[in-house]
């Protein structure tokens, strides 16, 4: 069975943060499949960018952090490609109000959703509750 995996939880996994110690006891234990949209690399990426203009992390843990990411992606980590459908699907998902998504967490469900992902993985608020609207099963962390 595949989890889909958020980007907020692959940056709680290579930085400090609140979540981190959960995340990375998930990550230890966990025996499924894990897959994540192409995007994530580059919200990573960014992420790990803000975090370093912020003055959260600095210069040596940023690329620390991407090593680590890039080795997750080489060997446990499917990275899966962004079709034009799946960028429409995530901007019906963000026309509905109510769901309070965001594009790039959009992006997420719909690669999820398209990937017939049967649960998620996200420290995400917002994305966790749409994601168990739409019957994904949200990963405890």
């Amino acid at each position: 069975m595949a989890v889909y995996v958020d980007t907020s939880v692959l940056v709680a996994l290579y930085t400090r943060e609140g979540k981190s110690t959960g995340v990375s006891r998930w990550y230890a234990a966990c025996t499924d499949d894990l897959v994540s949209a192409m995007w994530c690399v580059a919200e990573f990426a960014s992420a790990l960018s803000i975090k370093q203009r912020t003055g959260q992390i600095d210069a040596a843990e940023a690329q620390t952090a991407w090593r680590q990411f890039e080795r997750l992606c080489a060997n446990d980590l499917q990275l899966l490609p962004m079709e034009p459908a799946t960028f429409h699907r995530a901007a019906v998902l963000t026309l509905d109000a109510a769901s309070g998504l965001r594009s790039g967490d959009a992006l997420h469900l719909a690669a999820a959703l398209d990937a017939k992902a049967k649960s998620m993985a996200t420290l995400d608020d917002v994305l966790a509750k749409n994601a168990k609207r739409m019957k994904l099963k949200l990963v405890a962390l």
